[in-house]
């Protein structure tokens, strides 16, 4: 295979191929889904998770926010509206990233995961828009929107995805579509946890509980899509022993350690005088989320092994809200090796 090479979009009906797909890119497939009959039953158990999880902003009341915002500080509403605006428009980018995704993916059980995930990061998205509502007029939504585009740090910190998103877009080859889920992972497993910690700050201080909330209804979500995507890169690479080179491996170290410096830098100039967060602590955080992502990847820690820097937040932490999934986080990280298909996968 040629990693370089255009993909095809995949037909919707191919019956002279089996329904079972040969591989998740450039396989053959006939486009009919049977769950009891594919490649990686896997995806079934994660697909029923996913479905599992199914919420809708609406349920949760914010009457008892709305009565606290006018009690936080100045600063702590502003770092507020910041935060959710920039989580909302990184999650404006997933959606029709998931979905254009799917137009390359020849396996139709990645393509129902895929399109799982998009409908969920639309929820996600409205759910930000929901907690707006509730707290600030219309017009003040809008600039904080505006504020989100326009800020030289939040562009340069989400340059690094967007990078990765639109070189797919613009020319989808199995490279690209490698990095484009790296990149994902940097998005969901490393922005979206970091950009939490602060609700949960204010939560762990009895502030803007129902926020906090919704937001670990979101990273339920997340943490699930972050496994899905390390998962899909995993088998990629197994499939396509071209693309499981070393080059590519150190693409991975180098991007998640951008995305870590980004996230470093981002949280000096948001989060300096939040009381509660401390910079040095907030910055071991995002290194130990990295390692954690690394792990799920199958490779070694880029940063010193550490326990969670901020034990305050394990109330909030994927194992708390899924404890199913403790053992495959925290399992030992391994040197890197070739990806196989007997060390490829985890099972849920």
């Amino acid at each position: 295979m040629n990693i370089q090479a255009p993909l095809s979009k995949i037909k919707l009906l191919n019956p002279e191929f089996p329904n079972k797909s040969t591989g998740i890119i450039n396989g053959q497939s006939s486009g009919l889904l049977n769950w009891n009959d594919i490649a990686y039953p896997q995806m079934y158990d994660l697909y029923q998770t996913l479905l599992s999880n199914f919420w809708k902003a609406q349920e949760i009341n914010m009457q008892d926010d709305i009565k606290q915002w006018d009690h936080l500080s100045e600063k702590e509403q502003d770092v507020f509206l910041r935060i959710n605006t920039q989580l909302a428009s990184l999650d404006s980018l997933q959606t029709p990233t998931m979905t254009q995704a799917m137009d390359y993916v020849t396996d139709s059980s990645f393509k129902a995961i895929f399109a799982v995930i998009a409908q969920q990061e639309a929820v996600h998205n409205e759910s930000y828009s929901y907690i707006l509502s509730s707290l600030v007029p219309l017009r003040e939504q809008n600039d904080r929107f505006n504020q989100a585009k326009e800020d030289p740090i939040v562009q340069k910190r989400n340059q690094l995805i967007l990078d990765a998103y639109e070189q797919f877009r613009q020319s989808p080859t199995p490279q690209h579509l490698f990095k484009l889920a790296i990149n994902s992972i940097n998005l969901e497993g490393i922005y979206f946890y970091a950009g939490f910690a602060f609700f949960y700050n204010l939560a762990r201080q009895q502030k803007m509980l129902k926020t906090s909330t919704m937001i670990s209804y979101i990273q339920r979500d997340e943490m699930q899509h972050a496994y899905f995507v390390c998962q899909f890169v995993r088998i990629l690479l197994s499939e396509n022993p071209e693309l499981n080179n070393e080059e590519n491996i150190q693409y991975v170290y180098d991007c998640i350690h951008e995305a870590v410096q980004l996230e470093k830098e981002w949280a000096h100039y948001i989060l300096a005088d939040i009381d509660g967060i401390e910079l040095e602590e907030f910055e071991q955080y995002v290194e130990y989320l990295a390692n954690k992502r690394l792990r799920q990847l199958g490779l070694s820690n880029l940063f010193e092994e550490k326990e969670n820097p901020m034990p305050w937040i394990h109330v909030f932490s994927d194992e708390m809200i899924n404890e199913t999934k403790s053992d495959f986080f925290e399992q030992k990280s391994r040197t890197y090796t070739k990806v196989t298909q007997s060390n490829g996968f985890d099972e849920l």
